[in-house]
């Protein structure tokens, strides 16, 4: 940062809370992103006595003697706007700031930095908005596309982060007393239209945004307040992200491209934090351009293209009063009014929401739908027993079983089986997981699947791997051609259905799309 004329605030420190620590014993990864107006600078090492990777966090610094200037500038800002219903989330949210609060921000700055080029004055700018109305250094942690989950677990130790590569680090950051992380959920409280407070000390509440927050006051959390923030993927998993990670073989994403084109329920199970919500993501890249689509969530995860026929719906919890819920069974409920042809659930936990999730597919939608199971026979032994306790004659319905897998060691999410549902209710394992090779082998043969298909489409086995192997050809092709987004794999996934010879000159030739 330049040195302005008359005050001078450019120094290389860092933020008080914000603490590096130069002991460390092996780098292990370095970075950079901008948070608003401000460079941030990530180094993640090892230190020795830590048993964790540390996660550094660095920024252009201020002098204290700045520092003493914007505090006061801060407290005259609270003075002349009323900031109470007003903070940093709604600007996240709707990208504006109240201009009350612009004009009183620049107008201060100028009065005690008049000689402030812009680039500084807008570095000011984010720093007092972050201290005023934010989430502080929090919103940094929230700015880094590679970071999970933001653990702030009391004012006694620092922040902790999962990271998408690196798992959960101990941060540089630290929140100065208990009493600022108590604002701080009530903050996110009030954006929501919530409450926590001692009589009421648990919240759990999703943003604008699509983030969750999860906040503990004490004496509920024994060692001080949390919060515990799982952020929205800014950009969802797609098949293309699938397979170039390893996760999915060509021809186990055939299959369930196959199942998924021709309208078989699928259901996705899997351990916590195993992609299973990725995976159904990835699942709805496959569906075609001319049906209705309806998603129903607690948090909305679910990303599908623009230009497909759909209405993402989420539950609503009650207000402090305890009304106004919608429950995901109540959303269940509804969409069977809306004339779908493939519903979207985002997880099964309950008895009477899998009663009518059964009840849609056998009255001719496709249902696809996650579930807390760790493989194919766990999942129809957590179908078929409480809290769910569906009939057993009635798991036929669901075609398709997608097992996920978090591997515990390496952190690698894959797909550990494929398998579909016999008429006996029993499961076939169709693909296995080889976890030494990290590859999906062909287990057994289809003796349902391909029949079901067969059945209601009129092709012949032949036809069938003449399909398989056309839309190998096609996922090959998306990986070469690096297309990766949901809107763009969406393209071609139209274009698939709609003139398929067009699309397989290309993939045959490998040119792209245009």
């Amino acid at each position: 940062m330049s040195k302005p004329k008359r005050h001078s605030h450019r120094k290389s420190i860092s933020h008080p809370h914000i603490r590096p620590d130069n002991a460390a014993s092996r780098v292990i990864d370095t970075y950079r992103f901008n948070s608003e107006n401000m460079p941030i600078s990530i180094r993640i090492y090892n230190k020795e006595g830590e048993f964790v990777p540390i996660y550094e966090v660095s920024i252009s610094g201020i002098s204290p003697h700045t520092e003493i200037v914007l505090e006061k500038i801060r407290q005259e800002l609270t003075s002349q706007v009323s900031l109470g219903m007003v903070d940093i989330l709604s600007e996240k949210k709707t990208g504006v700031i109240e201009q009350k609060f612009i004009e009183a921000i620049e107008a201060l700055i100028s009065k005690y930095f008049p000689d402030l080029d812009e680039k500084n004055l807008n570095f000011l700018k984010t720093y007092l908005i972050q201290r005023s109305l934010g989430l502080g250094n929090i919103e940094i942690l929230m700015d880094d596309e590679n970071l999970e989950e933001i653990a702030v677990n009391g004012a006694h130790e620092p922040v902790w982060v999962y990271h998408k590569k690196h798992g959960w680090l101990k941060t540089t950051i630290t929140i100065k007393s208990d009493d600022q992380i108590r604002n701080y959920s009530s903050m996110i409280a009030r954006r929501v239209g919530r409450q926590i407070s001692i009589l009421n000390p648990l919240l759990d509440a999703h943003l604008g945004t699509g983030d969750r927050v999860n906040a503990t006051l004490e004496p509920i959390s024994v060692d001080g307040n949390t919060i515990t923030l799982r952020k929205f993927a800014a950009k969802p998993w797609t098949i293309t992200d699938f397979i170039k990670a390893g996760s999915i073989s060509t021809g186990a994403a055939a299959m369930i491209w196959l199942g998924a084109q021709y309208e078989l329920s699928a259901l996705i199970a899997g351990g916590t934090a195993a992609g299973k919500t990725s995976m159904l993501n990835v699942v709805a890249n496959f569906f075609p351009p001319n049906q209705r689509i309806i998603t129903i969530e607690d948090t909305r995860e679910i990303q599908l293209p623009k230009f497909l026929h759909w209405v993402p719906m989420v539950t609503r919890q009650p207000n402090p009063e305890g009304k106004g819920e919608i429950s995901m069974l109540d959303l269940l409920v509804n969409s069977l009014r809306m004339r779908p042809d493939r519903i979207l659930v985002g997880e099964i936990r309950r008895k009477r929401e899998a009663e009518v999730l059964f009840e849609a597919i056998h009255t001719g939608h496709s249902v696809y739908a996650t579930v807390h199971a760790n493989d194919a026979h766990e999942t129809i032994t957590r179908l078929t027993n409480p809290p769910i306790e569906i009939p057993k004659s009635m798991i036929p319905a669901i075609s398709m079983l997608i097992v996920q897998y978090r591997n515990r060691r390496t952190g690698q999410r894959k797909t550990f089986q494929l398998a579909e549902i016999l008429p006996n209710s029993e499961p076939n394992v169709l693909m296995q997981l080889d976890i030494k090779s990290g590859r999906l082998y062909k287990a057994a043969e289809s003796k349902s699947l391909m029949s079901t298909i067969g059945l209601f489409t009129g092709f012949s086995r032949n036809d069938i791997r003449k399909s398989l192997f056309e839309k190998e050809l096609v996922l090959k092709w998306i990986v070469k051609q690096n297309i990766n987004s949901v809107d763009t794999v969406g393209k071609v996934m139209a274009e698939y259905y709609t003139d398929n010879e067009m699309l397989m000159k290309h993939v045959k030739g490998n040119k792209p799309l245009g």
